[in-house]
């Protein structure tokens, strides 16, 4: 079946000409507003290109004054820890001081109670508690003092050098953390747009949630400058008073033992006095003694002496008893012999009384004469122990200041 064509439309010449003005117009338009868009866009990349070099610049001169700041505090830091380990050094050094000086206080200590001890071997009358006695007492109660005030300080630099270790850990920890903090900006200044290193990552422009605020970052170095400067003063101080410690100990120790020593030297000398005095008496004693005996020996001899008169003028009565009858007679030779015998027994009585009188002298002599030598003996061990046993070991003490 044949289709009907229809006849496309037809326009007037007006039509034709409007069509054509219209599209001369949007045409016109759609380029006016694109070649003002176009010079937006110019103006708007030169003005985000201005932005954003002037917000670099800014990021530049900003990381140029963060890094100003960084090397000042690490100058602050650098400083407060030379000076900090320069006096832990000397601290350390007054501790072994301090730990030699009460070492060396074993040995006097020791040594003063050995002589008490020695002291205690002193005899009978001579076990007095003296003035050596006494300073002996006294200087071991010095030297004990000394050893706790000794440790005490001992105690303290060990604690205080622990203080400085410590702040010396805090600055060199803050140290580290700005050096790394140095190292990291330093290469954020030297980044340039044209560097292949470079990335993006949208997710970088955030602020961390544990950051802190520069004044918190200037005050948390501040705080550690300022505690190491107080444990600097403070050991400072503990040296200063460490060095009147130990030199104030070494005084104490002199001047006690001074004072001993001084007392055991008197002591010595009295006891040698004493005891040449003794032996003085002894000897005379002695010469005593002899004379004594030798005296005893006359008496025994004079009163055997008598024995032979008497015994003739025994025989004498007795032979003349034997006379007879009247001549038994009461003569003048009879009484002189009865006369004789009494002056002779008299004379013996006497001796007798004499010579009981000299054995009891002897016998009060020889007593005297063992309590002298036992108390010569006596003074002996007390010199054997104050001036060998004890003398010989002070000798040995050395006291000085460390």
């Amino acid at each position: 079946m044949a289709t009907v064509l229809k006849a496309p439309q037809r326009y007037t010449h007006p039509e034709w000409t409007h069509s054509n003005k219209t599209k001369y117009k949007n045409a016109e338009k759609e380029r006016a507003a694109s070649e003002r868009l176009v010079e937006e866009s110019k103006r708007l990349v030169n003005e985000t290109q201005d932005r954003a070099d002037k917000a670099q610049a800014d990021v530049n001169m900003k990381l140029e004054q963060r890094l100003d700041d960084i090397k000042y505090w690490k100058g602050e830091l650098e400083q407060k820890l030379d000076n900090l380990k320069v006096e832990l050094d000397a601290l350390i050094a007054f501790r072994n001081r301090v730990a030699q000086a009460l070492e060396s206080t074993a040995d006097p200590l020791h040594i003063a109670q050995q002589c008490l001890a020695n002291r205690e071997k002193r005899i009978k009358i001579d076990l007095v508690h003296d003035d050596v006695q006494k300073n002996l007492i006294k200087e071991v109660e010095t030297i004990q003092g000394v050893q706790q005030m000794l440790q005490k300080t001992l105690e303290q630099a060990t604690e205080q050098i622990r203080l400085n270790r410590k702040a010396i850990y805090n600055l060199e920890k803050d140290l580290k953390d700005k050096f790394t903090a140095q190292s990291l900006d330093d290469q954020c200044a030297e980044m340039k747009n044209h560097m292949q290193s470079l990335h993006l990552n949208p997710n970088s422009a955030v602020v961390e949630s544990n950051s802190v605020t520069p004044e918190e970052w200037e005050d948390y170095s501040n705080v550690n400058i300022n505690k190491a400067e107080q444990e600097r003063m403070s050991s400072r101080q503990l040296r200063s008073i460490t060095d009147g410690i130990l030199q104030q100990a070494a005084n104490d120790m002199n001047k006690q033992k001074a004072e001993t020593d001084l007392c055991f030297e008197k002591r010595i000398r009295e006891t040698k006095e004493t005891k040449a005095k003794l032996e003085e008496h002894l000897a005379r004693v002695i010469n005593q003694i002899q004379e004594i005996e030798e005296n005893i020996a006359r008496l025994e001899k004079a009163i055997a002496d008598k024995e032979p008169n008497m015994k003739v003028a025994h025989t004498r009565l007795d032979t003349r008893k034997e006379r007879p009858n009247v001549e038994l007679c009461r003569d003048a030779v009879q009484y002189r012999l009865i006369a004789e015998v009494n002056e002779l027994n008299e004379s013996a009585a006497r001796l007798k009384e004499r010579l009981i009188d000299a054995e009891t002298s002897l016998k009060g002599l020889i007593r005297n004469q063992l309590d002298l030598e036992e108390d010569i003996e006596t003074k002996s061990t007390t010199l054997f122990v104050d001036e060998v046993e004890c003398m010989g070991m002070r000798k040995s003490i050395h006291i000085q200041a460390y």
